[in-house]
């Protein structure tokens, strides 16, 4: 059952759920993208989360009333409005090692080898529920229980950007440099928050993410493409059946 919570004089929070699942998170963004495509006046931003939209809106030029009329609508029609194409955005990723110190210890504590800890980790494609903690930080769903793990008992103070890290069901990547608690795994060369250009952020919520395990040569060779603003995206569009 859909709850409409207010947050402010200006906000309206529009809440799914209880839980964090796929099907939740994909009303959410349904919803996130009906509100955007109906244009209406007084509507500023649309923010996404595990379970729930936050709506910001100009109470002058909108009213309450007629915001959750439109949400109403939306939402009535939400099974038309699921998105049937997804957009998967390929992460390359170095694993073990300097770029990822905890995959070892991972890997001994789920009684795997680091190679299978890497085939399952890459196996999946992540539905990036939201982006939050940090600019362009993604919280991605779905990872394999075989390799879920806590978070450190103590977090760093200091993670390297592009950082591929993992916590019990969840796994990330670390936009910049910042403290984390996280189980370290690898590292990718990618710039995930770029605030010289617009957008700044590599992905966006509702899109997927798909990790690609790389050698060092081929680490180092995308580094240098990216410094040199020559790396193009990969992100391959699909038709969900």
């Amino acid at each position: 059952m859909v709850r409409y919570l207010m947050a402010g004089d200006s906000h309206l929070v529009v809440e799914f759920g209880q839980n964090i699942n796929p099907t939740i998170n994909q009303q959410v963004h349904a919803l996130a993208r009906c509100l955007t495509e109906q244009e209406l006046p007084g509507l500023k931003e649309v923010v996404p989360t595990y379970r729930s939209l936050l709506v910001s809106y100009d109470p002058l030029l909108l009213s309450l009333h007629d915001l959750k009329e439109c949400c109403n609508r939306c939402i009535s029609s939400i099974a038309d409005i699921c998105k049937q194409i997804r957009e998967i955005v390929t992460i390359p990723t170095l694993y073990g090692g300097q770029y990822g110190v905890d995959l070892a210890g991972v890997a001994r504590e789920v009684e795997l080898s680091e190679q299978d800890v890497i085939k399952i980790h890459t196996a999946v494609i992540y539905p990036i529920y939201m982006i939050g903690f940090m600019p362009g930080y993604p919280y991605l769903g779905g990872l394999d229980e075989r390799i879920a793990v806590p978070r450190l008992k103590t977090p760093r103070t200091q993670v390297p950007a592009g950082s591929v890290a993992m916590a019990e069901r969840q796994t990330g990547v670390y936009p910049i440099p910042s403290p984390g608690g996280w189980r370290l795994i690898g590292r990718t060369p990618l710039r995930l928050y770029r605030p010289e250009q617009m957008p700044p952020v590599l992905f966006r919520a509702g899109q997927y993410i798909r990790f690609c395990a790389v050698s060092v040569e081929e680490y180092l060779c995308l580094e240098e493409l990216v410094k040199n603003n020559e790396y193009v995206p990969d992100i391959m569009t699909e038709e969900v059946l």
